[in-house]
């Protein structure tokens, strides 16, 4: 890295997609204000059900994993990232599959890794990129999936030992994260958009509406610290959303996953600051992740 950006934001997610749908308009917004967008993906989604006919016969195959690596750099693509890595190196980490399964099992998965060894594959890129802001899942990893949960604790662990100078020194100069997010969505922002979804639901291609607990992240008005706008990164998000094409099926402004029960695309992206100072006045919120770091937007 010959400059460092000014301003520079770390997501940690467990599968490709997962960015996309909560934090594509983020992503895209702060990639064309020119602050460097590092994303890590813990695994590729090797176990991931497959949703176009065309395409099903990668389901369960070595070569889903691969293909959704392909997804993934066409999706940063439309964001406008262009640091976009897989924890520990390609294939480092397998899919763990659905909490319960014997895929949880797998020596190879990440919800088995030891988590100072997974940690500290990240510790070398916190310290590499040296970010200010770190947005990851809350501790159930949203909706309780073992590899968002483990994402969780990863990025955590990793944000202490990157600073500590007597972890991994040959792993770059120590760095403290100056804040530290979780996904949100607020209660009473979802109920408004299903009931929207619910009146729309006749045109759409879905039979059915998720609920509003199927949304990862969900929580009440009063935990959320910060909302940021990605009205202007719409396109972006769905786009990037459209490019995971086994995983989601767009019909916009709505979506859906395997399930086909319809979501809403939300351009507003909403966040919990869990570490580092709050700026925002009461009763209001942030809006601006680095709001408070020194590299405020201009």
């Amino acid at each position: 890295m010959t400059e460092r950006a000014a301003r520079r934001l770390m997501l940690v997610h467990a599968h490709p997609d997962d960015e996309s749908i909560n934090n594509g308009a983020t992503m895209a917004r702060y990639a064309a204000e020119g602050a460097l967008v590092t994303l890590v993906t813990c695994t590729l989604g090797e176990l991931g059900e497959v949703i176009p006919e065309e395409l099903r016969h990668l389901e369960g195959a070595a070569g889903l994993g691969p293909y959704r690596a392909k997804e993934l750099a066409a999706a940063m693509r439309e964001l406008g990232v262009t640091d976009f890595r897989l924890l520990g190196g390609t294939g480092r980490y397998r899919d763990s599959g659905m909490m319960g399964l014997a895929d949880n099992d797998d020596p190879d998965c990440l919800w088995q890794a030891g988590l100072d060894t997974a940690a500290e594959d990240l510790v070398a890129v916190i310290r590499e990129v040296r970010p200010q802001v770190l947005v990851t899942y809350d501790d159930n990893g949203g909706y309780g999936h073992p590899d968002h949960i483990k994402a969780h604790r990863v990025a955590m662990r990793a944000a202490d030992l990157a600073a500590d100078p007597a972890v991994r020194p040959d792993l770059g100069e120590p760095w403290r994260i100056a804040k530290v997010y979780w996904n949100r969505l607020p209660r009473p922002v979802a109920e408004d958009a299903f009931a929207r979804l619910k009146d729309d639901l006749a045109g759409l291609p879905f039979d059915e509406t998720a609920a509003i607990d199927d949304v990862p992240g969900v929580v009440g008005d009063e935990r959320v610290t910060t909302a940021i706008d990605g009205a202007a990164y719409a396109e972006a998000k769905a786009a990037a959303m459209r490019a995971h094409a086994t995983q989601i099926e767009m019909a916009e402004p709505y979506f859906a996953l395997s399930n086909r029960l319809a979501q809403p695309v939300f351009t507003t992206e909403f966040y919990e600051l869990v570490r580092g100072e709050p700026v925002a006045a009461p009763g209001e919120r942030e809006t601006d992740l680095f709001a408070g770091t020194g590299k405020e937007a201009s």
